[in-house]
């Protein structure tokens, strides 16, 4: 029987595959991880194996997310506080791979996928930000974290949405920004990289 404790393993176990590094060992042999940032993320695998991995990265990243609260809200009747679970928890799993020894990326694709289904209009908003602030900086850590922070008020002047759902997108943005403290000490350093679509070619 399918309950909603089954179906948040299922999201954490989703969440933590890693399909940036896996794609990445698959065409290149290449372990993405000692490479760029360090990271499993779309962005450094834009940056050390090139733009057809980055974009597959990425765009599997969002649909696990997005498949993690779509399949809680059918189960559930599209409860928000079971939705909103499943959004934080795929975003743990993908932050904390079972997989890679909990050693995952920074839960921006899958925060996208996840709230993409939960709250899809205030997203779109903190995305049209996101890409304005890269566009001005070319600094994808410091869009990423100004969407993500603006995203629960966002959801809030937007939605007016049931309090699971304010809730768990405030813990949701904290959470990312927590997950780029290293980028915010770069940024402070002025030693954070730029960010160029190109990437790097495959070899």
């Amino acid at each position: 029987m399918i309950t909603p404790l089954l179906l948040l393993v299922f999201a954490y176990l989703l969440g933590g595959v890693p399909f940036g590094y896996l794609l990445v060992k698959w065409r290149t042999g290449f372990d993405v991880r000692s490479g760029g940032s360090g990271n499993i993320g779309a962005t450094n695998v834009l940056r050390t194996s090139g733009r057809a991995l980055g974009v597959a990265t990425l765009l599997l990243d969002i649909a696990k997310g997005y498949v993690a609260v779509w399949l809680m809200g059918r189960y559930t009747t599209e409860s928000p506080l079971w939705m909103s679970l499943a959004a934080l928890t795929v975003m743990a799993g993908h932050a904390f791979p079972i997989f890679l020894k909990f050693q995952g990326g920074k839960a921006v694709a899958s925060f996208i996928g996840a709230f993409l289904r939960l709250a899809p209009w205030p997203l779109l908003a903190v995305l049209i930000v996101f890409v304005a602030v890269v566009y001005v900086t070319r600094y994808i850590s410091l869009g990423s974290i100004v969407a993500c922070g603006l995203f629960p008020f966002g959801i809030w002047l937007i939605e007016h949405p049931e309090w699971p759902v304010v809730v768990s997108s405030a813990i949701a943005g904290a959470f990312v920004i927590y997950r780029h403290k290293s980028n915010i000490q770069r940024l402070r350093a002025g030693t954070e990289s730029i960010f160029r679509f190109g990437g790097k070619k495959p070899a």
